[in-house]
Parts: structure tokens; sequence; C-alpha cells
């Protein structure tokens, strides 16, 4: 029998948490490093796919810290290891299909081993789900490991089914009997969110490095800049209370949780994807503000910040929140904008801060109307 959800406490993300989710975005920094060296299709697929794996994971200690609070030495300590996980694993990105990829393998199946571990502490519920749950995982990461020591073609084989094994880990395994409080887990999910897209204008900085400061360079800088505050925008512009709201209000367990894999499992896996696919694009254009790009460039430059819209649309629509459309259509109107770059690399990156402004823009009048008709009754109200 299911466990209800449990009520809401008001528990909020702890600085070790946040410690935490800092050692995971290292690994955003070295995938984005990874891309820019070498943009091609097979490149993408390996980052998609280290990607998904480490977000997985990620996603679990979110879930883990939800229901365990790391509040002993023990806890704490445990969370440590599979925070020295991560950073190995970030490590070996670079390499991760080629020298280093059973390090990054034995890594990663020290953070799910850790990740079982603690989540065995989580109560009757918890323990009932990790039954199925835990075996499915560590086999993943003995499938990444196994690919880490395994040549060509059979890597990749081993790398594939990998994510195949956390999808239908999600499905398979008891999901009900996980307890949600909606406030940490939102906020967690917020929290990395704006960390990547911060560790994203720290990514597209360093492409300065060595880089003459001209009128082109200051333009990249102001532009990019522009971009990242328009992601932050999609995201936390009421969007994240809202959905912290939907996530409370739904009382059914399985619901719940299901709302919470999806919503915030897979969906920000798209969005983290449009993060650093998009940090990749704006790089390229520094040094080169007034050239044009190599077709490829400008597709991951409008690509990325696509992706991102796409995730946050499919985001909004799983919750039945509005908004998704605004997200849809300009995610078109900046694939548009790809030949543009292929003329002159910073008149795309213009068209796509433009776009994504008459977005937010668009979006916003009519709650800015709304307000203005409240606050205007209000007013009457208490003149009267």
């Amino acid at each position: 029998m299911a466990e209800p959800a449990a009520p809401e406490s008001g528990v909020r993300v702890s600085t070790l948490e946040l410690f935490f989710d800092l050692v995971f975005v290292f690994t955003i920094t070295q995938l984005a490093e990874t891309f820019a060296e070498h943009i091609t299709p097979g490149t993408l697929l390996d980052v998609l796919l280290m990607l998904f794996v480490i977000w997985w994971m990620y996603s679990g200690y979110a879930w883990l810290t939800n229901a365990v609070a790391p509040n002993s030495t023990t806890r704490r300590t445990l969370l440590l290891a599979g925070m020295a996980g991560f950073l190995v694993m970030a490590l070996t990105i670079p390499e991760a299909f080629h020298g280093y990829g059973w390090l990054f393998g034995l890594s990663y199946l020290v953070v799910n081993l850790v990740h079982s571990g603690l989540f065995l502490q989580a109560g009757p519920g918890a323990v009932a789900a990790m039954r199925r749950l835990a075996p499915m995982n560590i086999l993943a990461a003995v499938l990444v490991l196994v690919g880490g020591l395994l040549p060509e073609p059979w890597r990749h084989v081993c790398w594939l089914a990998a994510p195949l094994v956390q999808i239908a880990a999600g499905h398979l395994h008891r999901i009900e009997m996980h307890s949600i409080q909606a406030g940490h887990f939102v906020e967690r999910h917020a929290l990395v969110v704006i960390v990547a897209i911060g560790e994203s204008i720290v990514a597209i900085g360093v492409g300065f490095r060595g880089v003459h400061l001209g009128l082109g360079e200051i333009l990249v800088a102001v532009l990019g800049l522009c971009v990242a505050y328009y992601l932050w925008w999609i995201y936390f512009a009421g969007d994240d209370e809202r959905s912290e709201h939907v996530l409370e209000r739904t009382a059914d367990p399985r619901r719940r949780a299901r709302l919470a894999l999806n919503a915030w499992g897979y969906a920000h896996y798209v969005m983290l994807a449009g993060i650093v696919i998009a940090a990749v694009g704006v790089k390229k254009t520094v040094g080169h503000a007034f050239e044009p790009l190599h077709w490829g460039e400008a597709v991951v430059l409008s690509g990325g910040v696509a992706l991102y819209q796409a995730g946050h649309a499919l985001f909004l629509r799983m919750l039945g929140l509005p908004g998704w459309l605004h997200r849809a259509v300009a995610a078109l109107v900046v694939l548009a904008a790809v030949p543009l770059g292929h003329v002159v690399a910073v008149a795309q990156l213009a068209l796509i801060t433009f776009v994504m402004a008459a977005a937010a823009i668009t979006e916003d009048l009519p709650r800015a109307r709304r307000a203005g008709n409240t606050a205007i009754s209000d007013f009457g109200r208490t003149r009267s």
C-alpha cells in the first residue's frame, strides 16, 4: 500500500547540498569544454550520453536528500564520498570515451553505491522502492564501467544501454513509495539550474582569455550575458513558484512522484543540455564577432537556446501551466536565425537576444495588465 504524500514541513536546501551542487556543476563545464573542442555529431552524442547518466544520479541525490537530511556525521561523510565521485567523473569527462573510460565508470559506480546505501536509511517506503531501483542503477553503472574497458563499438553499445536501463528503472520500481517535500525538491532543482547558467557565463568568460577587447568582443560579452539573463528569466519569472504549488497540490503519491520524475528529471535534462550547447555556441563567437560562423557553430548557437526553451516548454506542459506555447514558438524563431550566423556571428547572437526578450515581454504584458487592474480595483475599494 502506498504511503500518503508527506506534509510540507518547510525544509529548505542546506548549504551542504548547495556545495554538492557546485561540485556537480563542474561536470557541466567539462561537458561544454569537451564539445567546444570538437563540434561534431559524434562528440555531441557522447556529451549527451554523459550528461544523461550524470544527471540521472544528480537527480537521484536530490531525491535522496529530500528524504534523508544530511544531518549526521555519517551521512555527511557518505555525501562527501558521493561528491568525490562526481568530481573524479568531471575530471575524466574529456577522455571518458578514450583512456579514462574505466576511471569514469569506477567513479560512477561509487556514486551509485553511496546513493543506494544512504537511501536505505530513508524509512520503509524508500527501502521498498530501492529494492528494484538500486540494482538497476548499479547495473547501469556497471555497464558504463564495462564500456570504459571495452573497445569500440562495444563501448558505445554499453553506454547506450545504461540510460535505457535507468529509464526502465524509473518505470519499473515502486515510485509511489517515495515521499516528496515539494518546497525542498523544487528549490534543489532550481538552484542547480541557476548555478549551471552562472557556470555557462564563466565558461564563456574563459574564452576571452588572450583575446583583444574590441567593439566586437564587448558586444559578444554583453549579448552573451543577455542570453544567460533570458535563460534565467524563462525559468525564474514565477514559473518556479507555480511549479512548486502544482507539485504540492498533487496528493496522489504515484502521480506526485511520476510528475517529479518527468518534469524535474527528463525536462530538466533537456534544459541542462541546452545550457551546455548554448554556452559552446556563444563561446565560438568570441574573437569572430564580425565574421561568419561555420554552419555547425551557428546551429549549436541557436540550437542550444532553442533546446533550453523546448525543455522548459515541456516542463510547463507536463505541469499544466501556461506559457509553454511562448517557449515553443520562440524556440522555432531562434532556430530560424541560423543562416544569419553564417553571414555575421554577432548578428545571429543579437537576433537570438531580441527574440528571447520579445517572447518575455509578450508573455509578461497580460500579467502586468492583470496586476495593474487588480491594484486599481484595490485602490478604488480602499478609497470608497
